[in-house]
Formats: C-alpha cells, sequence, structure tokens
C-alpha cells in the first residue's frame, strides 16, 4: 500500500510502497486493488511490446522541444 514520511512540521520527505498482510488496518481496502506478481510482470511485458505508438510520439515531441 501507498505511504507517505512527513517531517514533525508536515514537509513531505518521501513516498513508498510497503507491504501489509491479513489483519493490518486497511488491508482488506487494497486487497481489492493488488495484483499478484505474475499479472504486473504480464502488464510489464504487454506495456513494452504494445508501446510503439506512443513511444514514436513522445520522441516527436520531444524534438520539438529541442
Amino acid at each position: 500500500m501507498p505511504q507517505s514520511l512527513t517531517s514533525d512540521d508536515g514537509r513531505l520527505i518521501g513516498n513508498a510502497y510497503v507491504e501489509i498482510v491479513p489483519g493490518e488496518p486497511d488491508y482488506e481496502r487494497w486487497a481489492a486493488e493488488s495484483v499478484t506478481e505474475e499479472e504486473a510482470e504480464r502488464r510489464r511485458s504487454r506495456w513494452l511490446a504494445e508501446n510503439d505508438e506512443l513511444e514514436r510520439e513522445f520522441l516527436a515531441f520531444k524534438a520539438e522541444q529541442d
């Protein structure tokens, strides 16, 4: 689940993801949105295989900015 660390005066120190297990507060809420490691890998693989058009658009945009 996402977790932020702040200083005593409220400034953001950092953001991270932490692992939680059944029985911990918020477990039920976050479990509904979770994916397995295998599903996460399938998503990464699909993104790498299917992002050619997006990458071309980004490179064209970047070239215009230079």
